[in-house]
């Protein structure tokens, strides 16, 4: 009979698993966390430990764990008709009326979503319909991509090479060529301190405009950004930073991509972080939020004026030749449907505009004065707390000390999950929609206790 006991022995021996250190998996030097179940916003292991998940899994789970209407609704679909392709103009009611529900959320000038299952193939998607479009257009030449460092968008080849990270690009041979880096719009890290944040977005402003010029503006077919870093720290963009780069990409006729992986369906406080910051994209990257990760499914939401060249492309081309087996499953599709009804009828996205920056409060007065937190920020249902070896003149850990993961090893210990971001020592939190004050409580009570453990000055 199968037991809990073998599963860590099979998992060592058979799971390749995903950003981890082989080898010390491998040989058992670290921990096999085996999640067994959930509710609310807790995970349940197979011990019976019951953990708050600061994170949401990876910021994903927007409507919280356990939501019977979701799944309900995929066994539903399952029953009923558990896969049909949505190639040659197939469809399922489910695929439809989920596309119906995103365009209904979608900003107004958005025109059609195409739907995948991950946000990295999303964000493959948004490359090869761009560079259709500028085909179809007749600028062959305008292909290549502006990304940030410290962005986050994804880990195939391409979407691996636009992530602006070092751990994703090293001896995978990325960046491939035509990907651009700029400076990531962190404030708290700009290398001269003298500088204010408007004199820092000009900063980054000058630093755009410098490669559009290297490179000619012919050649550059669009910028992608998060419209607030995640992976790379949680980073909020500094006050006028979106305004300032949308109207040099205007000016350069470079698309935007807006990668709403994370804010999207609501961690902002608003539906989508492009509503939040005024932007106004070519293309809008989708999927953590679009299901809660109920099922796999990811969207590429396309403006008015690409699709109508996408339209023109096909009516000189024939059928456009892009496509994935399981593009719009009607299982994915149904959780994505039940899952915006659930955000919709308990009212999340109110909720993360309330609760999200009632923890940032709480963790600035717990920790803002403490001489080893250098900043704390967040933005909706994000915040971060990062770590500094001096607070006086901003002096950083050595990487090799691994002070973030001590705190997310110590915080989790006391029964909360923080992410110990792969980006400098910093504690990162995204919770579920559905956290309540208390919850942010705990999380604020248990972080201080963590850094306090490890390291020191109550």
């Amino acid at each position: 009979m199968l037991t809990n006991d073998v599963l860590d022995k099979w998992d060592r021996e058979n799971f390749f698993h995903p950003s981890t250190h082989l080898a010390q998996h491998a040989r058992g030097e670290s921990p096999a966390r085996i999640i067994k179940g959930a509710e609310g916003s807790h995970i349940i292991d197979r011990d019976g430990n019951r953990l708050l998940d600061g994170f949401a899994g990876l910021y994903c789970v927007n409507a919280g764990y356990g939501q019977r209407a979701i799944t309900d609704a995929i066994a539903a679909q399952a029953h009923e008709l558990s896969y049909y392709h949505s190639y040659a103009g197939h469809g399922t009611e489910a695929a439809i009326t989920l596309a119906r529900m995103v365009m209904e959320r979608a900003p107004a000038h958005m025109s059609k979503v195409y739907f995948g299952l991950g946000g990295s193939d999303a964000n493959e998607t948004n490359i090869k319909l761009l560079w259709y479009y500028n085909n179809i257009l007749g600028r062959p030449q305008k292909k290549k991509i502006i990304s940030r460092w410290r962005g986050y968008h994804g880990s195939g080849l391409m979407t691996g090479s636009l992530t602006g990270l070092g751990l994703f690009h090293a001896k995978f041979d990325l960046p491939m060529a035509g990907v651009l880096h700029t400076v990531a719009p962190d404030f708290f890290r700009r290398e001269n301190l003298d500088q204010t944040e408007a004199e820092f977005v000009a900063h980054c402003v000058a630093d755009l405009e410098a490669i559009i010029d290297r490179e000619g503006a012919d050649t550059i077919a669009a910028f992608i950004g998060e419209p607030v870093l995640g992976t790379g720290g949680i980073v909020p963009p500094p006050e006028g930073y979106w305004d300032a780069i949308q109207a040099v990409l205007q000016k350069h006729d470079i698309a935007l991509i807006a990668d709403e992986v994370v804010t999207g369906f609501g961690r902002l406080g608003t539906m989508f972080g492009s509503d939040h910051y005024g932007l106004k994209p070519d293309f809008i990257t989708i999927a953590k939020g679009l299901t809660s990760a109920y099922a796999p499914l990811s969207g590429s939401i396309v403006s008015d004026r690409v699709w109508k060249v996408l339209e023109q492309g096909t009516d000189e081309n024939g059928p456009l030749g892009h496509g994935w087996t399981y593009s719009a499953h009607p299982i994915g599709a149904a959780a994505g449907v039940a899952n915006l009804q659930v955000i919709e009828d308990q009212k999340l996205v109110e909720n993360a505009a309330t609760v999200g920056p009632y923890l940032h409060r709480k963790m600035q007065e717990a920790l803002g004065d403490h001489p080893h937190v250098g900043d704390i920020r967040g933005a909706g249902m994000l915040c971060a707390v990062e770590l500094v070896e001096n607070r006086g003149d901003r002096a950083f850990y050595d990487p090799a000390r691994k002070i973030g993961p001590q705190v997310a090893a110590a915080l989790l210990s006391k029964g909360v999950i923080g992410r110990a971001m792969p980006q400098s020592d910093i504690i990162g939190f995204a919770p579920p929609f559905c956290l309540t004050e208390a919850e942010a409580d705990e999380i604020v009570a248990k972080t201080t206790q963590a850094v306090v453990e490890v390291i020191g000055v109550a």
